[in-house]
């Protein structure tokens, strides 16, 4: 059965509630959706057990912390040949596992093979990533950039 299937209309409220704020007592959390606070406290816990509550966290302003350049940028990588000792996509996730100005890194379809939001101080910073770390990474052949002007929604309220 997946997690999908595990959910009821009631573990949704919960969920929704918890987006909203993650510090939401149990007391206030069952009032919102009318169980008592020990059936709300079991349900988040199975929530978190089967997997669905993956983590609670701090979301911090980037620009508050000095951050404030976010750019996307469309990453390919060089193909695979036989005279790799190891895949270039394998040497690439590693590495961008280590490099803290990406903050999101997704695997696309199309011309591009990666998707990386990268939060920045200024111009200089990106300029000092791109140069330094990710062009000299050897398996990225090629990368396109955008920067964010303006942001008109940002969320990490999943649609439930």
């Amino acid at each position: 059965m997946d997690k999908e299937s595990q959910l009821d209309a009631i573990d949704r409220r919960i969920l929704r509630a918890l987006q909203v704020d993650g510090r939401v007592t149990y007391d206030a959390l069952a009032s919102q959706v009318n169980l008592s606070a020990s059936a709300v406290l079991r349900r988040v816990r199975r929530l978190e057990e089967i997997g669905v509550i993956s983590a609670y966290v701090a979301l911090v302003n980037p620009e508050a912390v000095g951050l404030g350049l976010t750019a996307y940028i469309n990453v390919r990588l060089e193909k695979h040949t036989e005279s790799h000792k190891r895949n270039p996509m394998d040497l690439f996730r590693a590495a961008v596992q280590t490099w803290p100005e990406v903050v999101e890194c997704s695997a696309l379809t199309g011309d591009m093979d990666y998707l990386l939001r990268v939060l920045v101080e200024d111009m200089a910073h990106y300029a000092r990533f791109i140069t330094e770390t990710l062009l000299k990474h050897p398996s990225v052949q090629d990368c396109k950039t955008s920067f964010v002007l303006d942001r008109l929604k940002n969320t990490t309220a999943l649609p439930l």
